[in-house]
């Protein structure tokens, strides 16, 4: 009888049993004087005990202004160094923050806000093209009349508080700084019974998934899945106070707040931002100056950073680590940071937003060839099992199907959305990620693409991920995406988007020959369109339906899209 795929990690050391709030009290007592966040676009070095006085003044400051456990406490701002401050204040006081794109606008504000339920909003100013400000106003105009904390608005009825992050003075809002004045008439033993009334199991994360048709969904996490999960992504990192994380990723996604931040704090590791947004410059740059021991990244950054034409210039000697996530992770550029980066003991982290986020990873202990061409193995303290889609059963072992995950990490739901809850959480709490993949008899898991994803052309199934990773072998091509368009004989046929290296030129007849002898021949792209960039969310996820929306037009392909299916 063929061996399930169903596999649990275990462990050495239990899960926490505490809330952010008490980890961080502890962990600054540890390490009081070993630097906490480096920001160094603002010029800030704050060691573990100013970072913790910082967050403990913001923390009575928004108790101050009248929030209470279980109020929203909505964040709207770039990665400043505010944005960890409030992200551990809020956790103090059990509030529950909303993490807020900072690429959406004021229709998706207006709906973030609405959604969430909203009580207090912290907003940045202006970020080049983006006047945060100005369109909070566009969104609640009433809010230009009002006195700060007396906001009264009939399209946000929940909404009482904004903050501006900074000291300029803008009508209806707060000043960072006099959140913190006000912070001064609430004592140390209120925080404190404040603190003692939580419960680890207690929501206090709000995450918007970035869905590809209709409203993003809000996932809600708990202490005890963030807390452990950045804990356990430490602990595979062989994080300790002495290193140095320099964060590129957003905070406001899982990546830059759980993997990056809480890795980082539940360890005494330094936090290092070195802009506000991803600049490959100032990444390098970042590295060199603060001697970063670890990098994080999604593919395009460290693709990015590879190719920058100074990269020469920059010493990446004190690199020792780091991850690589938030999507597919082409084996050859996973090869080209572990020589040119000094990352030899990069690692790999899989998971999604709804499962806080991390679900498998891959260790320093791994050898290398598992490290760049699988995720690696199911986290400690959690289950995973591979799925036929259609009738749920468990396949056996190397066979493809959907990924299922459970335990500590599972959100415990999406925000005022039962429905969307059901379709993803079953009865007995397992998530179901809409990702297809195999796991082997040593437990080693590898990603094949998404069940949306997957090309069936002709009867056969194709899944981008192996064309994609067979292409980034052509010396030419610095990064490629395959995705499937709609075609009239065959229902779907392969088109890859392909960008070529710096210097170089190619065609798509060299990209056919490449393929033919080498690969099935119904695996060969059928069209092949060059480009400078793709269509990605600010978290460097690519959105394979722009790219299919954009070539299905470039292609003429509407008549064939229109072709219903069974």
């Amino acid at each position: 009888m063929a061996q399930g795929s169903y596999d649990c990690g275990t462990s050495t050391f239990p899960l926490l049993g505490s809330t952010i709030g008490e980890m961080l009290n502890e962990i600054s007592g540890r390490y009081p004087e070993s630097e906490a966040v480096v920001s160094v676009h603002q010029g800030i070095r704050w060691t573990y005990r100013e970072f913790l006085e910082k967050v403990n003044a913001i923390a009575r400051g928004l108790m101050a202004i009248g929030v209470e456990k279980g109020d929203r406490v909505g964040i709207w701002a770039m990665n400043h160094a505010e944005w960890v401050v409030v992200q551990f204040a809020t956790a103090k006081i059990g509030a529950i923050m909303v993490n807020i794109n900072p690429a959406y606008r004021t229709y998706e504000l207006e709906y973030v806000l609405k959604q969430a339920e909203i009580q207090t909003l912290i907003l940045q100013g202006r970020f080049k093209t983006s006047d945060y400000v100005g369109m909070f106003y566009e969104a609640c105009p009433e809010a230009y009349e009002s006195r700060p904390g007396r906001l009264n608005s009939e399209k946000f009825p929940c909404l009482k508080n904004i903050s501006h992050i900074g000291e300029i003075p803008y009508n209806g809002m707060f000043l960072w700084g006099e959140i913190e004045e006000k912070g001064e008439k609430i004592s140390t033993d209120e925080l404190i019974a404040r603190e003692e009334s939580l419960d680890f199991d207690d929501a206090i994360n709000i995450q918007y998934t970035s869905g590809t048709t209709g409203f993003p969904k809000g996932v809600v996490l708990s202490h005890h899945g963030v807390l452990n999960n950045g804990y356990i992504i430490g602990e595979g990192m062989n994080f300790t106070e002495k290193d140095r994380l320099c964060i590129p990723v957003p905070f406001y996604h899982c990546f830059g707040m759980v993997l990056s931040n809480m890795a980082c704090v539940t360890h005494g590791s330094a936090m290092v931002l070195p802009y506000p947004a991803f600049d490959a410059e100032a990444v390098l740059q970042t590295v060199q100056n603060e001697r970063c021991t670890a990098l994080h990244g999604v593919p395009t950054m460290f693709i990015a950073e590879l190719s920058h034409p100074d990269f020469e210039k920059y010493s990446m000697k004190t690199l020792r680590t780091g991850i690589m996530a938030g999507s597919p992770c082409p084996i050859e550029v996973m090869k080209e940071v572990n020589r040119r980066m000094n990352m030899s003991e990069i690692v790999i982290v899989y998971g999604q937003t709804e499962t806080s986020p991390g679900i498998t990873m891959t260790t320093t202990r791994d050898p290398v060839e598992r490290r760049v061409s699988t995720v690696g193995k199911v986290f400690p303290h959690t289950e995973i099992k591979i799925i036929d889609p259609n009738s749920g059963k468990i396949v056996p072992k190397g066979e493809v199907g959907e990924i299922c995950a459970r335990g500590y990490m599972v959100m415990k739901c999406y925000y005022n959305n039962p429905s969307a809850t059901h379709a993803t959480l079953d009865s007995n709490r397992w998530n179901h990620t809409g990702d297809l993949g195999t796991i082997d008899e040593e437990g080693y898991v590898k990603i094949v693409g998404r069940l949306k994803d997957m090309v069936i052309r002709g009867g056969e199934n194709i899944y981008p991920r192996e064309i994609e990773e067979f292409l980034h072998h052509h010396p030419k091509i610095a990064d490629v995406y395959v995705i499937g368009v709609p075609d009239q004989k065959y229902g779907e046929e392969l088109m890859a988007w392909v960008m070529v290296e710096n210097g170089e030129t190619l065609t798509d007849e060299e990209v056919f020959e490449f393929c033919r002898g080498r690969i099935a021949h119904f695996k060969v792209p059928r069209y092949v369109k060059f480009v400078t960039e793709f269509p990605m969310s600010i978290t460097g996820k690519i959105q394979k339906f722009r790219m299919r929306e954009v070539s299905i037009k470039e292609l003429a392909l509407e008549d064939a899209s229109l072709i219903e299916t069974a």
